[in-house]
């Protein structure tokens, strides 16, 4: 099936996950982790985002965000990026670092920050990096012990969760601890980075039991609803088509034969088609251009150009634009 986009809202509650390449490690000694730690402290400060928790693991991390004047996108690329070069340089290795897409995961906050504070602090515990509670502590590589005022703060919201657990400092942070107890006997938690009630399609078109669910997103599908009415959704949830029926839909719109789109040739009616399902293919529908490289017979790089031209096509031609989106929704 392919990658659906993220969903990049601000305002909204975001449980982060980015995993090295290939399972290689990110983090090879304290030295990484400080380097890291000291740009997402300066990012947090610079765009105002929220951070609720962070544990930083051999090969892969966790944060819980709350994006405010910048997009995570935007936040993340600056952070993996300036991090990533880094790396490289200083471990004399080259190419990727990171697996190409982080996991970003779009969380209702009343229900389930304190339960994502609790799953990502757990994490290193968990894991055997630690061996008990009383270790992570102090453990200097995810945010628990700055919550308990153990070790300096890399810009973590600590007074937002802890008035959570009361008033004053001194109870709310051992409230906390406790919460943090109670959950050791949890285990892994999947229904935490798989999206819990991922409903994604309009819920009122369909029974509970025969609801979409969408990994997406972890939450009611009250909180889903109460995101789509605020129009919130429309332009992340794109519309799903199989590559088929795009075909069909261009097609259509060309007045070109069944399978014409398929036929290599120079006539312009043809190429232009071409690059425009190449374009709503990969920009508007999401997928892959491997996979629409294999529809029309073409290497990916050929897709990339055709994406590109079919861009600029569709930029300086509005009633095309607006008759193509017509035909593939009907």
């Amino acid at each position: 099936m392919p990658r659906q986009p993220r969903l990049d809202i601000p305002d909204l509650l975001q449980h982060v996950i980015v995993r090295g390449i290939e399972r290689g490690k990110i983090f090879r000694d304290d030295v990484d982790r400080r380097d890291f730690l000291e740009r997402f402290r300066s990012l947090l400060a610079e765009t105002g985002t929220e951070c609720f928790a962070w544990a930083l693991m051999p090969n892969h991390f966790h944060l819980l965000l709350r994006p405010r004047q910048v997009e995570l996108s935007r936040f993340m690329r600056r952070l993996l990026t300036g991090y990533a070069i880094t790396f490289n340089r200083r471990h004399k290795r080259s190419g990727p670092l990171f697996q190409h897409r982080y996991k970003s995961i779009l969380c209702e906050e009343e229900v389930y920050l304190l339960e994502l504070v609790r799953y990502i602090h757990l994490n290193p515990l968990r894991a055997g990096l630690v061996p008990d509670l009383e270790t992570l502590d102090s453990y200097p590589w995810c945010g628990h012990a700055e919550l308990l005022e153990k070790r300096p703060s890399t810009g973590l919201s600590c007074d937002s969760v802890l008035e959570l657990f009361g008033g004053k400092h001194k109870a709310a942070r051992l409230a906390y601890r406790q919460f943090l107890a109670d959950g050791l006997t949890m285990g892994n938690r999947p229904e935490l980075v798989g999206g819990g009630l991922r409903r994604s399609q309009a819920l009122s078109q369909r029974t509970e039991e025969h609801q979409d669910y969408d990994d997406r997103i972890l939450g009611s599908g009250k909180f889903v609803e109460s995101l789509r009415e605020e129009g919130l959704l429309q332009s992340s949830l794109s519309p799903r088509m199989g590559l088929m029926e795009l075909q069909t839909a261009i097609e259509g719109y060309y007045q070109l034969p069944s399978q014409g789109l398929c036929q290599r040739g120079r006539q312009n009616t043809v190429a232009e088609a071409r690059v425009v399902f190449c374009y709503y293919g990969v920009r508007w529908l999401h997928h892959s251009g491997a996979a629409v490289g294999r529809h029309l017979g073409v290497g990916p790089s050929s897709v990339t150009r055709s994406v590109r031209r079919g861009e600029k096509i569709i930029a300086t031609n509005r009633k095309l634009k607006i008759g193509i989106e017509q035909a593939i929704k009907q």
